[in-house]
């Protein structure tokens, strides 16, 4: 499953009716993406809520939540931030009353003493009836009854509280609370920060669960799939021709490409280079270029990997990133060739171009020519100005015609940049299967330095679903692989499995 960062809404109380009192401080995570609409149904029906939830934390080590960001200025957040400000306001109303109205400021105090009661581990239960006992809903009634509940004292113990309650990276959030004089202001502010301190117990919990539910999704996805193929013989098909494919491929030469650009920006001397030199075939290796050959499936064949359909969807939103990779990649090779070492030894000259280029992204799946042009376009026009700037020469109209031009060949699947961008960040993630991420981001092949960052990410995410994958069906694997690899050549058959 790919390093996807989960989104939890921290909801506030405004977010109900302007009218109501209780806030709404729960929220439900963004449903998860992953399709399964090219599975078949006997696959489909047999997974239960309990393996999807196993499934998901159990391949992603960096599952986490955080909290979700309406973009500035949208629809969302302007209706969003007038709820919340008309809620506030009504509570201010109600405490500025003579004499005040403490309905709304009880439902508060309810709603902060469950969540402060839901961040406590099972030992700590002299702090939970510390808890139940100053936040106690029957005695503030009674004091609300008497016009005597001292909100600006509660909300100083509920900060106390938070203090020995919150995660370190919250202290300063905390304590920024503490100069807020104003109460409906710090109730507000409370109520944000124990958003954010739920988040944190939620990701602790997630943490101390994923090696036991790791084990649960992979036991319980082979015990299944066993079970189909006991029903099914021929279950396997398809996935023994995906092998056999990958087995075949690495016999085959890599097809090359001439460099058109400068030798020194398309230099590939790099030690991860070897993974594609010719070795005797092993079952790390057939596995490998098979992963890699599922990111170039053609969407028409029908015979995907029985063992991989649940992530059919995942692999193609890899490819999907993957392509636009190449793309970024590929753009900024050929501006870098136009911009010199000065220019473009500059992160905010490269974080300019990545923008621009991105921002085409969505446009380039449905209409390439038409996105690579405005690329090309802004790509020279920034590139001009900011030569300009520095006091560099800038582009003549030679220069110019011939960057755009060559950008705008990028939308061409044949060419040559593309092609070996393509080729590179194809290598990376098999140095990535083979010899980890980390490992391979230490000897980039050229022309990929300046998306290390994205390559990281896509790298993650593409090993931790292999990895996952394999250690489900490894025992599967390691037999159709010794029908596929001589005894002679393969020094070791076994694919790693739990």
């Amino acid at each position: 499953m790919p390093d996807v960062e989960e989104k939890m809404p921290l909801t506030d109380p405004g977010d109900a009716e302007c009218r109501s009192c209780k806030p709404e401080t729960s929220a439900a995570t963004r449903e998860d993406p992953s399709g399964v609409e090219d599975a078949p149904a006997c696959l489909i029906d047999t997974v239960d809520d309990v393996s999807k939830l196993s499934n998901k934390v159990g391949k992603n080590r960096g599952l986490h939540m955080e909290e979700k960001v309406s973009p500035p200025s949208s629809l969302e957040d302007k209706i969003k931030e007038t709820m919340h400000n008309a809620f506030w306001n009504h509570l201010k109303e109600q405490l500025s009353a003579t004499p005040p109205d403490f309905s709304c400021a009880l439902e508060l105090l309810k709603e902060i003493k469950e969540i402060l009661l839901s961040l406590l581990l099972p030992r700590q239960s002299r702090l939970r009836s510390e808890i139940e006992e100053a936040l106690d809903t029957e005695l503030l009634n009674q004091k609300a009854e008497h016009g005597a509940l001292n909100v600006p004292h509660l909300s100083k113990y509920i900060l106390n509280m938070m203090t020995l309650l919150c995660a370190p990276v919250r202290d300063e959030a905390v304590q920024n609370l503490e100069n807020i004089t104003d109460p409906v202001q710090l109730l507000r502010g409370i109520f944000q920060v124990l958003g954010l301190m739920k988040m944190d117990m939620v990701n602790y919990t997630i943490q101390s669960l994923q090696p036991h539910l790791q084990e649960h999704s992979i036991q319980h996805e082979r015990a299944t799939f066993q079970e189909l193929l006991n029903k099914q013989p021929s279950l396997l098909d398809h996935t023994t021709k995906w092998l056999t494919q990958a087995a075949a491929d690495l016999t085959m030469p890599l097809p090359t490409c001439p460099d058109t650009l400068d030798s020194t920006s398309m230099a590939s001397s790099s030690p991860n280079e070897a993974v594609s030199s010719p070795e005797p075939l092993s079952p790390t290796m057939v596995l490998s270029q098979g992963f890699l050959n599922l990111l170039l499936w053609d969407p028409e064949n029908e015979e995907f990997p029985e063992t991989l359909l649940m992530d059919r969807t995942r692999l193609q939103e890899l490819e999907s990133q993957l392509h636009q990779l190449t793309i970024l990649a590929s753009v900024l090779l050929v501006a870098s060739s136009f911009s010199g070492s000065v220019l473009f030894g500059s992160p905010q000259f490269v974080d300019k171009l990545k923008h621009i280029t991105k921002d085409l992204m969505e446009e380039f799946k449905s209409r390439p020519e038409e996105a690579l042009q405005t690329v090309s376009e802004q790509v020279s026009q920034e590139i001009h100005q900011s030569l300009k700037n520095m006091g560099l020469a800038a582009l003549s109209g030679d220069n110019a015609a011939s960057l755009i031009g060559q950008l705008q060949n990028i939308a061409k699947k044949e060419n040559c940049v593309r092609s070996v961008i393509d080729q590179r960040i194809h290598l990376f993630l098999k140095c990535c299967l083979v010899l980890g991420v980390q490992r391979s981001l230490l000897d980039l092949p050229g022309g990929l330095t300046v998306i290390e960052a994205e390559l990281a990410e896509l790298g993650q995410k593409f090993v931790s679903l292999t990895h996952h994958n394999q250690k489900v069906f490894g025992p599967y694997y390691t037999e159709i692989l010794k029908t596929l690899i001589p005894p002679a050549q393969a020094l070791d058959t076994e694919v790693e499995s739990v």
